[in-house]
Protein backbone atom coordinates (compact mmCIF):
# COMPACT_ATOMS: atom_id res chain seq x y z
CA UNK A 1 0.00 0.00 0.00
CA UNK A 2 1.58 3.50 -0.63
CA UNK A 3 1.92 5.90 1.50
CA UNK A 4 4.21 9.10 2.44
CA UNK A 5 7.41 8.19 4.73
CA UNK A 6 9.38 10.69 6.67
CA UNK A 7 12.86 11.05 4.66
CA UNK A 8 14.39 13.76 5.94
CA UNK A 9 13.72 17.67 8.12
CA UNK A 10 14.20 20.26 6.93
CA UNK A 11 16.97 21.72 8.64
CA UNK A 12 18.84 18.62 6.58
CA UNK A 13 18.31 19.32 3.40
CA UNK A 14 19.44 23.51 2.82
CA UNK A 15 17.83 25.19 -0.48
CA UNK A 16 19.94 24.40 -4.03
CA UNK A 17 20.66 21.18 -2.50
CA UNK A 18 20.24 17.77 -2.85
CA UNK A 19 20.24 14.42 -0.32
CA UNK A 20 20.12 10.75 -1.45
CA UNK A 21 17.56 9.02 0.54
CA UNK A 22 16.28 5.02 0.50
CA UNK A 23 12.69 4.01 0.39
CA UNK A 24 12.63 0.54 0.72
CA UNK A 25 14.68 -0.66 -2.01
CA UNK A 26 14.40 2.78 -4.00
CA UNK A 27 17.10 4.97 -4.00
CA UNK A 28 15.90 8.32 -4.48
CA UNK A 29 17.53 11.87 -4.79
CA UNK A 30 15.52 14.65 -2.72
CA UNK A 31 15.99 18.43 -3.89
CA UNK A 32 15.03 21.46 -2.27
CA UNK A 33 14.41 24.01 -4.89
CA UNK A 34 14.32 27.44 -3.23
CA UNK A 35 12.27 25.94 -0.45
CA UNK A 36 10.12 23.07 -2.87
CA UNK A 37 10.98 19.77 -2.33
CA UNK A 38 11.24 17.24 -5.14
CA UNK A 39 12.25 13.51 -5.13
CA UNK A 40 13.30 11.50 -8.38
CA UNK A 41 15.17 8.70 -8.78
CA UNK A 42 18.43 9.17 -7.78
CA UNK A 43 20.18 7.05 -11.06
CA UNK A 44 20.47 8.25 -14.23
CA UNK A 45 18.96 6.39 -16.94
CA UNK A 46 22.18 6.74 -18.97
CA UNK A 47 24.81 4.60 -17.14
CA UNK A 48 23.37 4.49 -13.52
CA UNK A 49 25.33 7.62 -12.25
CA UNK A 50 24.27 9.38 -8.66
CA UNK A 51 21.63 11.99 -9.46
CA UNK A 52 21.98 13.28 -5.73
CA UNK A 53 25.57 14.19 -6.41
CA UNK A 54 25.14 15.73 -9.25
CA UNK A 55 25.20 19.81 -9.96
CA UNK A 56 22.07 22.12 -9.77
CA UNK A 57 20.94 25.02 -11.60
CA UNK A 58 17.26 26.27 -10.62
CA UNK A 59 15.11 23.14 -11.33
CA UNK A 60 17.79 21.19 -13.25
CA UNK A 61 20.27 18.32 -11.77
CA UNK A 62 23.42 17.58 -14.00
CA UNK A 63 24.83 13.85 -13.83
CA UNK A 64 28.31 14.04 -12.67
CA UNK A 65 29.22 11.03 -15.02
CA UNK A 66 28.29 12.11 -18.08
CA UNK A 67 26.43 15.23 -17.84
CA UNK A 68 23.20 14.35 -19.01
CA UNK A 69 20.64 16.85 -17.73
CA UNK A 70 17.24 16.46 -15.76
CA UNK A 71 14.37 18.64 -14.36
CA UNK A 72 14.13 17.15 -10.60
CA UNK A 73 9.84 18.96 -10.45
CA UNK A 74 8.80 16.61 -13.00
CA UNK A 75 11.85 13.97 -13.81
CA UNK A 76 11.90 14.78 -17.29
CA UNK A 77 15.22 14.09 -18.97
CA UNK A 78 16.42 17.43 -20.57
CA UNK A 79 19.82 17.16 -22.47
CA UNK A 80 21.60 13.57 -23.64
CA UNK A 81 23.43 11.17 -23.55
CA UNK A 82 20.20 10.13 -21.06
CA UNK A 83 16.99 9.28 -23.52
CA UNK A 84 14.79 8.21 -20.61
CA UNK A 85 13.49 10.12 -17.97
CA UNK A 86 14.02 9.45 -14.34
CA UNK A 87 10.42 8.86 -11.78
CA UNK A 88 9.39 11.29 -9.94
CA UNK A 89 7.64 10.98 -6.58
CA UNK A 90 5.25 13.16 -4.61
CA UNK A 91 6.52 14.99 -1.63
CA UNK A 92 5.33 16.82 1.09
CA UNK A 93 6.28 19.03 4.24
CA UNK A 94 4.77 17.84 7.69
CA UNK A 95 5.57 19.78 10.67
CA UNK A 96 9.50 20.03 10.06
CA UNK A 97 9.85 16.57 8.17
CA UNK A 98 10.08 15.73 4.50
CA UNK A 99 7.97 12.68 3.34
CA UNK A 100 7.81 11.42 -0.07
CA UNK A 101 5.33 9.13 -1.44
CA UNK A 102 6.57 5.44 -1.61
Amino acid sequence: MAGFVKVATTDELPSGQAKKVDIGEKTIALFNISGSYHAIDDTCTHEGGPLSEGEIEGNIVTCPWHGARFNVTTGEVVRPPAEESVSYYQSRVNGSDIEVES
